[in-house]
């Protein structure tokens, strides 16, 4: 048997043992305190911000039912990018342009992209969720699903509650990301800047601690300043359909070499890039350079993700995309019937919950080139009665 060093034994020891998920609501509460404790707080502190903590049945719920994300990108994204957001969107990058210099001399994030996400996530601070944040991480962590993913939050939200920055009355989304740009405490705590110079990070009543603080995380998850990050692209209907998708990276000259050319403007010059084809080959099309990927850190819907960075391109001038004619979205019960199918094939889809997700395209392109399809992991009917 390998023994531990003694610096390493006392330290086990000494920590306190986790909370464990599931179980009576109440004993886990109880279980909590000495891991809080842990974190630097008093023990009223530690009482104090666990004091009336309750498990939020709603939470629950809307973790559960994301039927937002069925949504195809067409759909979506004329939905969330309305002519509204465009405006006031336009309006904000005026009346906070200081900011938004800011950002882009300290962490190279472009505005577009800040307002996108500053839009979609709370419609500029106007609605930043009806939640309590506190008592939906603490639910979130009780429940067995993914408490690897709240319990760290919740002490993170602990520590930023022992310096001023975290009010146990406050409301956010389900998930327990604050503010107007919605961030979790860990990366609050990570990335919070202080931008009106009060001495405190509030993500929720200052513009500019959230929107500076959501430019650090960028950077942080690497983003490249100066660089574009999605492009509308015109295809030709040669292209060879299985070098789609985010899998595959050339350069700009090998695809303007295959034929794809900018819709306006031109290709940027010296850059990778993935042909994006939303909903298939004859839907609207994209070019995703490498600071789109960074987006997924900060959301994993593909169809959000697009239409964020689609939207961050408009607030900069660009058109509206053309959306061609694409096949339509497979039914619920026929996306997860083609979940079943691809799963039963080998591949590693995810959860069956009938939303086309990164994996569930990526198995259907792989598919696709097996039974001699136009392999732009887009799933027809075709597709399904072939397999």
């Amino acid at each position: 048997m390998r023994l531990l060093p003694p610096a390493l034994a006392l330290l086990l020891l000494a920590a306190p043992a986790q909370a464990q998920c599931g179980g009576d609501f109440s004993a886990f509460v109880a279980a909590l305190k000495p891991e809080i404790g842990a974190q630097g707080l008093t023990t009223r502190q530690t009482n104090a911000f666990l004091a009336g903590v309750v498990q939020d049945p709603r939470v629950l719920r809307a973790d559960r039912a994301q039927s937002f994300f069925r949504k195809d990108f067409i759909e979506f994204s004329r939905l969330l990018v309305s002519q509204n957001r465009m405006q006031v969107g336009a309006a904000n990058l005026a009346k906070y342009r200081a900011i938004f210099d800011r950002a882009e001399a300290d962490y190279g994030v472009s505005r577009g992209v800040l307002t996108a996400f500053w839009g979609l996530e709370t419609d500029f601070g106007a609605f930043q969720g009806d939640y309590n944040t506190r008592d939906a991480l603490v639910t979130l962590a009780h429940d067995c699903r993914r408490p690897e993913l709240f319990r760290p939050q919740i002490l993170a939200a602990a520590r930023l509650y022992a310096r001023g920055d975290f009010d146990i009355a406050g409301v956010g989304a389900w998930a327990g990301e604050i503010g107007q740009v919605q961030m979790l405490p860990i990366d609050i705590e990570r990335n919070g800047v202080d931008g009106d110079g009060d001495g405190h990070v509030n993500l929720r009543t200052s513009p500019a601690d959230a929107l500076l603080s959501g430019a650090k995380m960028l950077k942080g998850l690497g983003w490249r300043a100066g660089e574009p990050w999605l492009q509308e692209i015109v295809v030709p209907p040669t292209l060879d359909w299985a070098k789609t998708g985010l899998e595959t990276q050339l350069s700009t000259t090998d695809w303007a070499e295959m034929g794809v050319t900018a819709r306006d403007g031109s290709l940027a010059r010296g850059l990778k890039g993935s042909v994006l084809l939303p909903m298939g080959r004859k839907g609207p099309a994209f070019m995703a350079y490498p600071n789109f990927s960074v987006l997924f850190e900060w959301n994993q819907s593909f169809a959000y993700v697009t239409t964020a960075a689609y939207y961050a391109t408009r607030l900069l001038g660009a058109p509206v995309y053309q959306p061609g004619t694409p096949d339509p979205l497979l039914s619920l019960e026929d996306m997860k019937a083609l979940q079943q199918k691809l799963l039963a094939r080998g591949h590693d889809v995810g959860k069956v919950d009938g939303i086309l997700g990164a994996m569930t395209r990526a198995a259907v392109q792989k598919e696709q080139v097996r039974l001699g399809l136009p392999a732009d992991a887009w799933p027809t009917l075709e597709l399904l009665r072939r397999l």
